[in-house]
């Protein structure tokens, strides 16, 4: 049976962006080929042709043959978007079936049509004759044009001087994928979108005045880079980069991450500077990237609370609240917020902010669907320390509902088998008070010694506030451990001429005094040991008793 295809498809496609059900449409596959995780090509109804991606869901189908390059389809649902910048459109077809396996030839049309589509047969049936003439379609088939035999040379050469700057970088480098880059590597290029871009600082230091700003680069795997431009390069590459476009890059450098200020999970960070190349990417090299995840257990979410570090989260969603508005102090601008409570394997709930569009739209659609006990993934979230251990996104975060991974498979089976009827503890119980912070979790800012001894500009331009978890491994028993001080104000008191003690800071004698410790100890851990100085109440708590008790048990022991 011949298959036809819709001559005015994509016509109809770019007039109606919604899909209508009344309407048939038929295309063929054109230039089929993977990018990333999907797969890319172009629907052609013979006049017009239109770039086109299958949803990630519809891999499957191409992989095992189904969907074939020159084969038909009938798109029965599908979304237009626009490609930034370029005043052009895409579609993503998220349903459609097979009408015809893979065509002898592309579907090119030179005359009028008034039959509602153009006939084709299939590869299974006879061979398409060079010329058919029916009543109401005329199909003109042209005869092969005679064949010039070149060298790879000779081609390479054409092509390399009719293509644009960006294609030739592309076509001449071997772009390389970013989980590949290393610093000691040589000439390389990249081919990354910009998610994210900062803001052009200005900073000044001993070596002078400069600006800097940062980028976050992702590639069509989904592995992320912050690069950095300082200076000349900053003022050079802040313009040109755009949020959501592709770019070719190259002459950078690479470096080993400074964690304390990068939150892209990356060994390395990459430096861009006045002499290094960027590109645009054309419309044929842009990528949709694949959203990478790397979850954290709820249970294991301590360790993150203030930190630089982003975390990735999965969980079954148990309650949404409504929409709420928050007055941004900044601007006094009202913000969207939705809190929601999600539980993972570990027995653990915890509650996650969802703040802009996320709240009004995937926070909307959680609620509707509560219920049903929802599977979110979020990319890209801050850990802070409101009630213990909390959750909020970002202008960078991602969301996807019930997403087709292993954890989400697994994490249903739990919830289905178990963890429906288990009980439910949220991960901020358990909380010490801090003075002035109300209650934070045990492990705010925890840091290893190693961390902190690695570190040695650390406190130098302002305090710095961590915890550490160790044990005490030696007392110095040669030192001053205490000091007269003044019963009033704290401070170091002298001897008085004559009697008593004399008080600087109250200028006034006092026949009294109290002792209070300035101990030093060395503390543990796993990582290493430091000297610290403990003072009063610290050491009290150390020791075990007040300065003046412990004095008065050295003079009775006379030690």
């Amino acid at each position: 049976m011949e298959k036809s295809v819709n001559p005015d498809a994509i016509a109809t496609i770019l007039a109606n962006p919604s899909p209508d059900s009344s309407t048939d449409i038929v295309v063929q596959v054109v230039d089929l080929k993977l990018a990333g995780s999907r797969y890319m090509f172009n629907a052609n109804d013979g006049k017009m042709k239109l770039k086109a991606i299958f949803q990630s869901s519809m891999s499957t189908e191409v992989i095992s043959g189904k969907i074939q390059n020159l084969g038909l389809i009938r798109i029965l649902d599908y979304a237009l978007n626009d490609i930034a910048s370029k005043g052009e459109k895409y579609l993503i077809v998220t349903k459609c079936e097979v009408v015809s396996p893979a065509l002898d030839l592309e579907i090119k049309t030179q005359v009028k049509s008034e039959e509602s589509g153009l006939l084709l047969k299939p590869k299974a049936e006879d061979e398409i004759k060079s010329e058919v003439n029916n009543e109401g379609t005329s199909i003109l088939l042209k005869p092969k044009k005679e064949m010039v035999t070149k060298s790879a040379a000779q081609i390479v050469h054409e092509q390399h001087q009719n293509m644009a700057p960006v294609a030739r970088m592309a076509m001449t480098r071997r772009v390389h994928p970013l989980i590949s880059l290393n610093p000691y590597q040589g000439i390389w290029t990249i081919k990354v979108r910009l998610t994210s871009k900062g803001t052009l600082r200005t900073y000044k230091n001993a070596r002078g005045e400069g600006c800097v700003f940062n980028v976050e680069l992702t590639d069509e795997d989904g592995t992320q880079i912050q690069a950095t431009m300082f200076n000349e390069a900053a003022r050079k590459f802040f313009d040109k980069f755009q949020l959501g476009k592709v770019y070719y890059i190259s002459k950078g450098t690479l470096k080993l991450a400074n964690k304390q200020f990068s939150s892209v999970k990356n060994d390395y960070e990459m430096t861009l500077n006045e002499n290094s190349e960027m590109e645009e990417a054309s419309d044929e090299a842009t990528f949709i990237p694949e959203t990478k995840f790397d979850f954290v257990q709820i249970d294991q979410l301590g360790p993150y609370v203030n930190a630089k570090e982003l975390v990735d989260v999965i969980g079954i969603v148990q309650s949404v609240s409504p929409t709420m508005s928050i007055r941004r102090k900044s601007n006094n601008e009202n913000v969207p917020k939705r809190d929601i409570v999600i539980a993972d394997d570990t027995k653990k709930t915890v509650v996650v902010s969802l703040w802009n569009e996320l709240a009004t739209d995937v926070g909307q659609e959680l609620l509707d669907n509560v219920d049903k006990s929802p599977i979110i993934a979020i990319k890209s979230l801050k850990v802070g320390d409101f009630q213990g251990v909390n959750l909020s996104t970002l202008p960078r975060s991602i969301m996807q509902v019930n997403p087709d991974t292993p954890e989400a498979k697994k994490l249903r089976s739990w919830y289905d088998s178990e963890g429906k009827g288990a009980s439910l503890a949220s991960v901020g119980s358990g909380m010490s008070p801090l003075i002035k912070s109300g209650l934070r979790s045990m492990y705010s800012d925890r840091v290893s010694l190693a961390n902190i001894l690695s570190n040695p500009s650390l406190g130098e331009d302002k305090a710095a506030f961590f915890s550490v978890r160790g044990y005490i491994s030696f007392i110095k028993p040669d030192q001053a451990m205490w000091y007269r001080a003044c019963k009033t104000c704290n401070k170091k008191v002298t001897d008085a001429l004559g009697s008593g003690y004399w008080c600087e800071g109250c200028q006034k004698n006092d026949d009294e005094c109290s002792l209070r410790y300035i101990m030093m100890s060395k503390i543990s851990d796993a990582s290493a040991e430091a000297w610290v100085s403990a003072f009063n109440e610290e050491a009290e708590r150390m020791i075990g008793c007040s300065a003046d008790e412990l004095e008065k048990l050295k003079s009775q022991a006379s030690y």
